[in-house]
């Protein structure tokens, strides 16, 4: 008897342990422009979870925002990587990518509508519990949710990874309802010490609860394993750093994990 239940608990753990993640294309609007989304989360598992949108690298919604996506759902949460640039527009080259994310912060007004839109789609799927919603973003990402943060948007967290820190309308006193990670390169040329001394000023003066996390050695895109190529093909200061986007992912997950707990 004892060896059957033993057999059976082995039988058992595959199911347990290995999450069968589902990957769907959703399509939404924004003032009739389509927006094309991927919305990943893991099907055994039956009870409602937290959500969690992620904004893709100025490059545009692409296979490294949907990984991402896949890696949340692997946790357990349900994510949706969104689409900022409408039709799901994607970038081969950097003049092409910068047009696009400065398309993007020229009307932020446009820009808080379609996260909102996004925003709906996740708190409405099934498979999410509507009172538990998170944001992560890398780079041109990492900008955008800390700008929808300063906007006062009705998350619980906001993950910045190598994301941009300086804005043209600061965080007010009490209007920030997120919790805060941001996760920097200190290597990184593209966010300058003057830049991160400002940010930490301005949280501070808004009573925001944040933390800022600077890893040693890492430049810009240093979660993303194209980042050597892509700088080296275009001239940029982009570096892939596996040590630093293994922590920073670590401590995301604990952020997530304190956060939803």
């Amino acid at each position: 008897m004892r060896n059957w239940l033993v057999i059976a608990v082995l039988l058992c753990l595959p199911v347990l342990v290995n999450a069968k993640v589902v990957g769907e294309e959703i399509a939404y609007e924004s003032d009739g422009v389509e927006l094309k989304g991927y919305l990943a989360y893991d099907d055994e598992f039956q009870a409602k979870r937290p959500g969690v949108l992620v904004v893709h690298e100025w490059w545009g919604h692409n296979d490294y925002v949907r990984k991402r996506a896949r890696m949340l759902a692997k946790l357990g949460y349900t994510a949706l990587a969104l689409d900022m640039y409408g039709n799901g527009k994607q970038a081969d080259h950097p003049d092409e990518a910068g047009k696009f994310a400065g398309e993007v912060r020229k009307n932020m007004a446009e820009a808080e509508r379609r996260f909102r839109a996004a925003l709906a789609q996740l708190r409405i799927h099934p498979t999410v519990d509507p009172e538990k919603v998170a944001a992560i973003g890398y780079c041109f990402g990492g900008g955008i949710v800390l700008e929808m943060t300063r906007r006062g948007l009705d998350l619980d967290g906001v993950v910045s990874f190598h994301g941009s820190l300086s804005t043209s309308h600061p965080a007010k006193k009490g209007k920030v309802k997120a919790k805060l990670l941001v996760l920097n390169g200190d290597a990184d040329p593209l966010t300058t010490p003057e830049q991160i001394k400002a940010f930490k000023q301005e949280m501070t003066e808004a009573g925001v609860d944040f933390t800022f996390i600077g890893y040693p050695g890492a430049k810009h895109a240093f979660t993303n394993p194209e980042a050597d190529r892509l700088g080296e093909q275009f001239n940029m200061p982009l570096a892939y750093n596996p040590i630093a986007d293994k922590q920073s992912w670590a401590v995301m997950q604990r952020f997530l994990e304190e956060l939803f707990k």
